[in-house]
């Protein structure tokens, strides 16, 4: 009996054991954002919470951004492993300086910039911005492509009054009349349209990708320490990272859930909308030709082309499939 006793304490302290190696066994990973959690950013939060990454023995800890800029920074001194940031910042830093960044997966393969407009403005297409006012936020990588975007439709910056605001201001801007229109990513469609209507009014999206500005935008970023040195974990990181991309758009509301459950402040059926309304920025015709996760040398070169452009460098600077590395992605 008293060894029968001793066995089963002994069984239960190995369980215990094996049990605890298991935990302290899951590879830590640091997601960097570039901007506040939303619809766009909820597949990270989806792959927690669904434990996609957990099922790649991965402990997923994410770090608040403030913009491309400082996402960029963030991975390349080291502060975080991965994250979402615009590619045209990418090719933009490295021709500029030894940014130890690199694109890994594509996330966004169409532009998300757009103008946004109220119906009472009359404004009905870019050309109908000359001498209005519009506002921006100092942060958006938006405004490196805005000349390029005026000048595809027949005008220039001295054509518009253009003033920067807190990202949170545009919006209220725009329905008290302060502006004529404002430039954010259609991620914020939902949002923009429930204060609209809110306010008795009907608001009109522009997307740039309709006017002539066709690229890759936001993607799935890493350090390349991190790829050189934790190779395997970077690999199940993407796998798990594309699995929840997946899950998010075909699943809106669970995701909404998902990231309200980890950041109770953002609002789950805006997030849902929000998630809806951006759908075609992650499927669309450039997925359809080149499949789920590819990037291509030719729209890689043509996202350079136009980043080149609108930041006004050589297009000699560097050679643009140095800012990818898809040998992590899945197979």
């Amino acid at each position: 009996m008293k060894a029968a006793k001793k066995t089963a304490i002994r069984l239960t302290l190995l369980a215990s054991l094996i049990s605890s190696t298991s935990v302290m066994a899951a590879d830590q990973v640091t997601f960097q954002l570039d901007w506040l959690p939303g619809g766009d950013k909820a597949p990270v939060y989806v792959g927690i919470q669904q434990g996609f990454f957990a099922d790649e023995d991965l402990e997923v800890k994410i770090a608040s951004g403030r913009g491309s800029t400082d996402a960029l920074t963030k991975m390349a001194t080291g502060q975080s492993d991965i994250g979402s940031s615009d590619i045209g910042a990418l090719m933009a830093a490295k021709a500029q300086a030894d940014v130890p960044v690199v694109a890994v997966f594509p996330y966004f393969t169409q532009a998300p910039h757009a103008f946004f407009v109220l119906k009472s403005s009359g404004i009905k297409s870019i050309k109908d911005l000359k001498g209005k006012k519009v506002a921006t936020s100092p942060f958006t990588s938006s405004n490196a492509f805005l000349p390029l975007v005026l000048k595809q439709n027949g005008l220039s910056e001295s054509d518009i009054k253009l003033v920067k605001s807190d990202p949170g201001a545009l919006a209220p801007m725009m329905i008290t009349g302060s502006t004529d229109t404002i430039i954010a990513w259609v991620t914020n469609t939902a949002l923009y349209d429930a204060q609209a209507k809110g306010a008795g009014k009907e608001l009109i999206e522009m997307p740039w990708s309709n006017s002539g500005l066709s690229l890759y935008s936001s993607s799935v970023l890493a350090s390349e320490r991190f790829l050189e040195e934790r190779p395997d974990v970077a690999k199940r990181f993407i796998k798990a990272f594309a699995k929840s991309i997946e899950f998010t758009y075909a699943n809106p509301d669970q995701a909404g859930i998902d990231l309200h459950k980890m950041v109770p402040e953002v609002d789950a059926s805006i997030v849902s909308a929000q998630i809806k309304s951006i759908y075609s920025l992650v499927y669309n015709d450039v997925t359809t030709k080149d499949g789920f996760g590819n990037f291509t040398d030719e729209r890689i070169q043509k996202t350079w082309e136009y980043v080149a452009e609108a930041n006004g460098l050589k297009m000699d600077a560097i050679d643009p499939k140095t800012a990818v590395n898809s040998s992590f992605k899945p197979e």
